[in-house]
């Protein structure tokens, strides 16, 4: 008898734990059957971004000189002007094919960072289909007026204003970029947010010497950026029972592995995808059904949160005193 690889995400019931991120591949009925052919747990389908949303109202030129800025995902998604046609229409057609397609979950997101048309297009990913909503809040604070105070509001009220308006869960995805992390994850699940996923990677600006421009660079992830995710999820899974996805970095079987141990309900995968293809999603799951069974693991539910800061004797290993024997460590291994 094997491992049991179910888990339970926005109270959705998944096969396993492995979830596809927003990326490319989810904006496209035939990589989203290949995926799921491969055994992955959900999707979450591309984002219908904020100024999609707003298509109607500002010039189409705009749109595309703003879109590439605003996220990773978006970068390649604009073609030329004339051959714009991924609107708020075509997404929800999108929604619809995949429920048609697919028998995993199927998560809808949206990514922007102000209220706008999101309640009604939240509303009509429900009528369209979508089992939950994946809210990718992207919002940088430049104006020295603003105080975080202003910045985190602005992210409860708009995760308040999606989930009163819809019943399937609503979860919100963020950056790192908070003073008070814990105190402001528990405020937007108390707002109504049903999980959290962590984290955001947001594109940095690049100036480009040849030309004397700024514009996007988009990397794809590495295994190192799990480490901030899972400290967090880690630390978050000792106050909340709420859904906790880990985005970015995970790369390998053992990359899950680590962020399901910190206290992670699933993993959301995406650069090694396109990396490696849809199909390596097989590798993965036989990497932790592997593992598990080495480590006399009998289910993904069993072992979750195993060794979040709750559980392990040392909890200030998550801390301050992680950052001490770091630098002792790597002192000693130069020496």
């Amino acid at each position: 008898m094997g491992v049991d690889l179910r888990t339970r995400y926005l109270g959705l019931e998944l096969a396993n734990p492995l979830v596809v991120a927003a990326c490319p591949l989810t904006g496209e009925v035939d990589s989203l059957k290949a995926l799921e052919s491969a055994g992955v747990g959900a999707v979450v389908l591309r984002s219908l971004f904020e100024e999609q949303i707003e298509h109607e109202e500002i010039a189409a030129h705009d749109l595309f000189l703003h879109g590439a800025e605003i996220s990773p995902e978006v970068t390649g998604y604009f073609p030329e002007l004339e051959d714009y046609n991924t609107g708020p229409d075509a997404y929800l057609g999108l929604i619809q094919q995949a429920k048609k397609a697919l028998s995993v979950p199927v998560i809808a997101s949206l990514n922007g960072h102000t209220s706008g048309g999101w309640t009604r297009y939240a509303n009509l990913f429900e009528e369209a289909g979508a089992d939950a909503i994946e809210l990718n809040v992207y919002f940088l604070a430049t104006d020295p007026r603003m105080s975080a105070a202003d910045v985190e509001q602005r992210y409860i009220d708009l995760a308040a204003a999606v989930a009163q308006q819809v019943s399937i869960p609503v979860s919100v995805k963020i950056g790192p970029f908070f003073s008070s992390l814990p105190n402001f994850v528990l405020r937007v699940l108390d707002a109504g947010a049903k999980g959290m996923v962590l984290f955001n990677r947001f594109v940095q600006p690049d100036i480009h010497l040849d030309e004397l421009t700024i514009g996007p660079r988009l990397v794809l992830s590495t295994p190192e950026e799990t480490r901030l995710a899972l400290r967090w999820i880690a630390i978050l899974r000792a106050h909340t029972d709420a859904s906790l996805a880990a985005n970015s970095g995970v790369h390998s079987a053992d990359d899950a592995m680590k962020l399901l141990l910190a206290g992670a309900d699933v993993v959301q995968v995406a650069s090694a995808f396109i990396q490696r293809g849809p199909y390596f999603a097989e590798t993965l799951l036989r990497g932790i059904e592997a593992w598990m069974e080495q480590g006399e693991y009998e289910s993904v539910e069993q072992l979750r949160g195993s060794l979040s800061q709750r559980n392990v004797p040392d909890p200030e290993a998550f801390e301050r005193a992680n950052y001490m024997k770091a630098l002792v460590t790597y002192t000693n291994e130069r020496a």
